[in-house]
């Protein structure tokens, strides 16, 4: 399963009633995600600096996990190294066993700034996903089913009526749905979203957690989100990883490593404003404020917090269908 240049042809007809995609986008046990050991170091005025030592993590297939820490932790470092745009300077990367090595079809990634081609339309965005997954015998010889295939996916985001615009036409809301199912018609064993909502204005980011959660909880895809937003992070995420090169044994900065890594929750509450009423949903904000950013900093994260009392006030059932 997802393996460069596969013959996948699926029928979209045997899609379920969940989102109507494909059933070969169900979970089936793979995106077994496993970290040991690794290091990575950059050369810094002719002397190597160490981003992180001896990081060890797994991910189990199906899981949802976001990645948070302050600036300059190895967040996105981190994601380069599991997409294979950059090596560790030691240590294994393994997905479902086999070593990691360049980009390929087995990872998805879903950047924050879409990473649509301006020059396709929503539907050639997501098509192309398809044709850098297929040989190109199955793709010239079977167009009709890969559009069909497509369809589905774009109907599966609410996308159907704008499936022949351009990206430059859409909200920012639709760009990011289109980017979602851009990876995910690909079917990756493992989807990685850097930041993906950042850009957006508050409405449109809550209405697209919405969707992420809604897309997961139905097809159990493992997804690693990195986020510098803690309350995004909690929301969406059963699961909490967090990087810091803070040492609170000796109040100084080092070497990044995991300081926090704690499922916070068995089954995510209903998509509503009750998942922020309930009281452990903050004291997981403060613990990990506490544990990954420096006193110094602290107060910074948590003004940013306040800055928005209101932000999850729109999530639930009244936004299903009007995501922007």
């Amino acid at each position: 399963m997802g393996t460069p240049g596969r013959d996948r042809r699926n029928d979209v007809s045997s899609g379920d009633a969940d989102h109507g995609l494909p059933q070969s986008t169900l979970d089936s046990g793979e995106g077994i995600l496993q970290l040991r050991n690794v290091c990575k170091a950059y050369l810094a005025s002719g002397r190597p600096r160490a981003v992180f030592n001896n990081v060890n993590l797994e991910v189990a297939g199906g899981e949802l996990v976001a990645v948070v820490g302050p600036s300059g932790s190895g967040k996105s470092t981190l994601l380069r190294l599991i997409l294979g745009q950059e090596e560790p300077t030691s240590g294994q990367l393994l997905l479902d066993g086999e070593p990691l090595g360049y980009p390929d079809t087995r990872r998805g990634i879903v950047p924050q700034q879409y990473g649509l081609f301006p020059h396709l339309s929503v539907i050639g965005n997501v098509i192309l996903g398809d044709r850098l997954s297929s040989h190109f015998g199955y793709w010239s010889m079977d167009r009709k089913k890969t559009r069909e295939r497509a369809e589905a996916f774009l109907e599966a985001a609410g996308l159907s009526e704008q499936r022949e615009k351009y990206p430059a036409e859409l909200s920012g809301g639709q760009r990011q749905r289109a980017a979602v199912m851009q990876a995910l018609i690909k079917e990756p064993k493992i989807l990685l979203m850097d930041e993906p909502f950042g850009a957006l204005d508050p409405g449109t980011r809550e209405r697209m957690q919405v969707f992420l959660l809604e897309l997961w909880e139905t097809r159990r895809k493992t997804i690693l989100f990195v986020t510098h937003d803690l309350e995004e992070a909690v929301f969406l995420a059963p699961r909490i990883v967090a990087l810091s090169p803070y040492d609170r044994k000796t109040n100084s900065i080092g070497t990044s490593n995991i300081v926090y890594d704690e499922t916070v929750r068995d089954r995510r509450h209903a998509l509503s404003t009750e998942a922020k009423k309930d009281p452990r949903f903050t004291e997981t904000i403060e613990r990990i404020r506490d544990i990954a950013f420096e006193p110094d900093q602290q107060h910074h994260v948590r003004d940013f917090d306040e800055r928005r009392p209101k932000r999850f006030d729109r999530v639930g059932p009244a936004d299903d269908g009007n995501i922007d």
